[in-house]
């Protein structure tokens, strides 16, 4: 049992070290970033953040822009959605696209309902039976606005994608219509909404995005590595899209691809196509333009979201996207890749930390002594635990920043829940994975949505 103990505490303890190292490198890169803006404005001179007044659609170059919505399953969420959203693009130049399938009826009334009050929402029903893949349904969206351009004789100028539960900014498309032209590509960020009555589990994503969107996307932005999609608060370029097709068929999305929006990003990226991670405020009260939604409340709904993520960036995006990239973009392929080792690591961690204290349990029973840790390991460990009261500490920054210090208290406490999902998924993956491996496909492994002004049916 002590040798054992030694073994897994020794793996552990150098594979911590590395992952450990590797945040610890973004750390000080944000930090040294956001100390020289901070000094510039203190200065007086030009900030490079970007602000964006309220009023800048009057600045903003007016474009037409089209919303892609898949929904699949989604009749207790989309129509508050969709409501939500038309009054906060009211006076935008838009065309919604919302995909639904042949045999969900219950999802094709609710948009039909908020269609024939908005006539700026399209209704877009796939020919195949539900559930294909997300991308899937977003090539069907794609033709329905082929289709609308080719009756309206005009172009879109971007295609944003949302989810069916997103809480939309009423700012977005002024940011895009800003932007897009200068990139072809803008992710503004994405910010879970707290769930009173699941603390642990949605408040896990709550601290993982507000430290993901807070600081490791911009730092990936600002290293010139390719900016992934999210899925939704994005928006892409037509034309690029429209390049992106006519290599695949007229289709620009991967219907056999579990994360399509990730690769997204990176292949355009590979394509000399520019993007772009975007945090900046707007309005009266300067709120941060982001896309605001509700995540799984519960184990198992989380478990197949974040398989799907896992399962998709780390094995799937390995095989599908490669390797030969520069510096900066294989340094964030491999930090996207690591995620199944970096379980293995967690999983020897915590059986390490379970055996010892079984062991100390035992001494303190029996009239038995056990051999001193080895001076390295003990330093080691020592290293390990001063890293990890840094990862506490910026993890309860960013979640400050977003959801207040209280939230942030509870937030470290919640790194178990995450590392045990972690854990979870990373198994669930790599079966998803083999069996997709030996002749099965991908499917939309969904879970159920909620918006906060709808109550589930």
């Amino acid at each position: 049992m002590e040798i054992v103990f030694r073994e897994l505490a020794l793996f552990a303890a150098c594979g911590f070290l590395l992952i450990a190292l590797d945040n610890l490198t973004i750390d000080l890169l944000w930090l040294r970033r956001t100390l020289r803006r901070t000094l510039r404005r203190f200065r007086g001179k030009p900030n490079n953040s970007r602000r964006m007044p309220a009023q800048l659609a009057d600045n903003a170059v007016p474009g037409r822009h089209a919303v892609f919505i898949p929904a699949w399953d989604e009749a207790n969420v989309i129509g508050p959605m969709l409501e939500h959203m038309a009054r906060q693009f009211e006076g935008r130049n838009y065309r919604a696209f919302v995909g639904c399938y042949p045999n969900d009826p219950a999802t094709i009334a609710e948009v039909k309902e908020v269609a024939e009050r908005y006539p700026k929402i399209c209704l877009v029903i796939c020919r195949k039976q539900g559930p294909t893949t997300k991308a899937d349904c977003l090539n069907a969206l794609w033709k329905a606005m082929e289709a609308e351009e080719d009756r309206s004789r005009t172009k879109f100028r971007s295609v944003i994608l949302h989810d069916a539960e997103d809480v939309v900014d009423p700012h977005e498309i002024s940011l895009f219509d800003r932007m897009i032209g200068s990139h072809d590509l803008i992710q503004i960020p994405v910010i879970p909404l707290p769930d009173p009555n699941s603390a642990w589990i949605a408040g896990h994503y709550c601290d993982e995005f507000a430290e993901a969107h807070g600081k490791d996307l911009p730092m990936r932005s600002a290293l010139g590595a390719a900016v992934p999609s999210a899925g939704v608060g994005c928006a892409i370029a037509r034309s690029v899209l429209g390049d992106l097709a006519k290599q695949r068929g007229d289709v620009p999305f991967d219907k056999d691809s579990l994360t399509e929006d990730y690769e997204l990003g990176l292949t355009l990226a590979q394509q000399g196509c520019k993007g772009s991670f975007v945090r900046c405020h707007a309005g009266e009260d300067n709120d941060l333009i982001a896309v605001r939604a509700h995540f799984p409340a519960t184990l198992g709904a989380a478990l197949r979201q974040k398989t799907r993520w896992v399962a998709g960036i780390s094995l799937f995006g390995w095989d599908r996207l490669g390797w030969d990239v520069g510096f900066a973009d294989f340094w964030m392929r491999l930090r996207d890749r690591c995620t199944i080792l970096a379980a293995l690591v967690l999983t020897a961690g915590y059986a390490a930390a379970l055996l010892g204290l079984g062991l100390v349990i035992i001494a303190s029973i029996f009239p038995v002594s056990f051999t001193p840790l080895p001076d390295y390991l003990a330093v080691l460990l020592s290293i390990n635990f001063a890293l990890l009261l840094w990862r506490l500490a910026m993890r309860a920054i960013f979640t400050a920043r977003v959801y207040g210090w209280r939230s942030a208290i509870t937030a470290l406490p919640r790194i178990v829940v995450s590392n045990v999902i972690s854990i979870m998924v990373a198994r669930r993956a790599l079966t998803q994975y083999l069996l997709t491996r030996r002749g099965g496909r991908p499917a939309w492994e969904k879970t159920k949505h909620v918006f906060p002004a709808a109550k589930l049916r």
